[in-house]
């Protein structure tokens, strides 16, 4: 056993509940690997997990998906390519990352390429892997294609801009500030929407020509859930992957005939990251995009570990744009 610095909440509620304490990190046992950290990535899934919105299985509970770090230990049947020493991100199965080191299942690391340092693995990992699944699974985005994508400044925002431009689409975003507008457009976003001036349905439906578009991509949950459907053409797809807002209210299944036959999907990482190669093709595409210069991955908020309280005040009042990441 040795004792590690880590973020823990021991009970659900505001940041003041993010404790920076030591902890005891074991060996890993079969399967598994001992992570130093050197980054780690800030997500507002962290903020759910805090209050309580996505409940954590026990207290008191580290808290954190994604991390990059080096391999210090490994057990007995680990996954064959890894080894001591070797770089590695991952996005987790369960919260474990605001944490110096972890012992975790070793099929959830991904070895980081040369070209990609710590910092940008520890910021790209999970919200690349949800862009991936998002434009590459659960809507295959073609080139000539329109999409709207909610909260387009964001981590997970600016990587689908620009892999969607890179794809040959035309890209519609949400952004809360003219300032947020222009870093939306430096990555690819053809037209940023400040939604705290302008109607974003009818601007949508000015932008396709009274059409609406194929495909809307909502990180942001109960405040935009009526905008997305109101943006959507005949039969088109709304895309919900996150809730930073709050929870999507019950739906009247009668409604979607309504509005035009659409489609709603609730899409999730887990359920395409499932298996291990599954996890190592998606890496594999993600990398390749970065390092072909078609995704660039910026930090632009960095906090020592034992702020993540004033890193977690920063992402809830929307003062953070791009990727955030703690440092232990």
């Amino acid at each position: 056993m040795s004792e590690v610095h880590a973020i823990r909440v021991h009970r659900h509620g505001g940041p003041e509940e993010l404790h920076y304490e030591a902890v005891e990190v074991g060996h890993p046992g079969s399967g598994e690997a001992r992570v130093r950290h050197t980054a780690i990535g800030l997500n507002f899934t962290d903020v759910h997990h805090r209050t309580g919105r996505y409940p954590l299985a026990q207290l008191p509970h580290v808290i954190g998906m994604e991390a990059a770090g080096v391999i210090e230990e490994l057990g007995p049947a680990a996954p064959a390519g890894l080894a001591v020493g070797d770089r590695v991100a991952y996005a987790s199965e369960k919260p474990r990352s605001y944490a110096q080191a972890t012992v975790m299942p070793a099929g959830r690391l991904v070895k980081l390429p040369p070209g990609i340092t710590d910092e940008i693995g520890a910021a790209l990992i999970l919200k690349g892997l949800t862009a991936q699944y998002l434009i590459r699974s659960t809507y295959r985005l073609g080139a000539g294609e329109t999409i709207l994508v909610h909260a387009a400044a964001g981590g997970v925002g600016l990587i689908l801009c620009q892999w969607a431009k890179s794809l040959g689409a035309r890209v519609i975003g949400t952004v809360s500030t003219d300032e947020k507008a222009q870093l939306a457009r430096q990555h690819g976003c053809d037209h940023p929407i400040v939604y705290t001036r302008e109607d974003v349905a009818a601007r949508v439906r000015e932008l396709s020509g009274g059409a609406g578009l194929p495909v809307v991509f909502d990180g942001v949950g109960a405040s935009t859930f009526e905008i997305s459907l109101a943006c959507l053409r005949r039969r088109g797809l709304l895309v919900s992957y996150g809730s930073a807002s709050g929870v999507v209210p019950p739906i009247e299944l009668f409604r979607l005939n309504r509005m035009g036959s659409l489609f709603v999907t609730s899409a999730g990482l887990a359920d395409y990251i499932a298996d291990r190669e599954e996890l190592l093709q998606r890496a594999d595409e993600l990398f390749g995009v970065v390092a072909a210069g078609k995704v660039q991955i910026e930090v632009k908020q960095r906090y020592p570990l034992a702020e993540a309280a004033r890193a977690h005040r920063d992402l809830e009042a929307r003062r953070t744009a791009g990727s955030s990441i703690l440092l232990p």
